[in-house]
């Protein structure tokens, strides 16, 4: 399928979601709610409860749970959505620190932005973007995140050459992301759902580490989360990978 068609079923897919129009709050395929999503994939009861309404059930991870931030930190959220990751992260890095969010989505941005507000968040900004041509100066960020992000987009390697492109020396990038374990049927590839699912675009486990380090980094993997498949991909031969990638 070609890269604006893709384009636009994720954007459709997290526009209805964003704006209440679609009952799906997760990134899978499952009907559990989005605390019980947060709470399978590592998220504290404590974290889920500083800012509710930031938690769509949209991760397949916990980036924050293991990137290590500290105060005064710069980091950046490829594919913010409502900024769940980035408020938690901005009680990481503190006044002195800074989080950027960047989504595709309008809907999404307009969101996070009225919950920064609501909460007095000012340590955090959103800006409009395209993860694969983020709107950020060379060497600028400390950290990058992402949460089951880069299987949306259609060109990963571009994604993860600009995550390089924005990290300062010996900057680090934290990913929570959907990996298959088995390659899909050209059905599956091209099923709407499943690509705004973080399936459809998914890549092979091998293919996708090997891209990041065609991108230029040094990638470790820290975990693997098989159980998601049966939590929330009706058994889809796929998993959750957790890596640090660093410059």
């Amino acid at each position: 399928m070609e890269e604006k068609k893709i384009k636009k079923i994720v954007k459709g897919h997290y526009k209805n979601i964003a704006t209440g129009k679609s009952c799906c709050t997760s990134c899978g395929t499952s009907e559990l709610t989005a605390s019980q999503i947060s709470k399978s994939i590592g998220y504290s009861d404590e974290e889920m409860q500083a800012v509710p309404e930031a938690n769509l059930g949209l991760g397949c991870g916990n980036p924050i749970a293991f990137a290590g931030m500290k105060e005064g930190d710069i980091v950046l959220d490829l594919g913010s959505g409502a900024g769940f990751d980035c408020f938690l992260a901005a009680k990481k890095v503190g006044e002195s620190g800074k989080v950027i969010g960047v989504d595709m989505t309008r809907e999404m941005i307009d969101k996070s932005r009225e919950i920064a507000k609501k909460y007095g968040y000012t340590n955090v900004k959103f800006h409009l973007g395209e993860i694969d041509n983020l709107p950020l100066a060379d060497n600028s960020v400390d950290i990058v995140i992402s949460n089951c992000v880069v299987n949306l987009a259609p060109d990963k390697l571009r994604v993860f050459r600009e995550a390089y492109r924005v990290l300062k020396r010996e900057g680090r990038m934290y990913i929570s992301d959907i990996v298959l374990l088995k390659e899909l049927a050209p059905e599956q590839r091209n099923d709407k759902e499943l690509i705004a699912g973080c399936v459809g675009g998914a890549l092979l486990k091998n293919d996708y580490l090997k891209m990041i380090n065609d991108a230029g980094f040094k990638a470790k993997v820290l975990s693997e989360d098989k159980d998601i498949s049966k939590q929330q991909y009706t058994g889809i031969p796929l998993e959750s990978l957790k890596i640090m990638a660093y410059k």
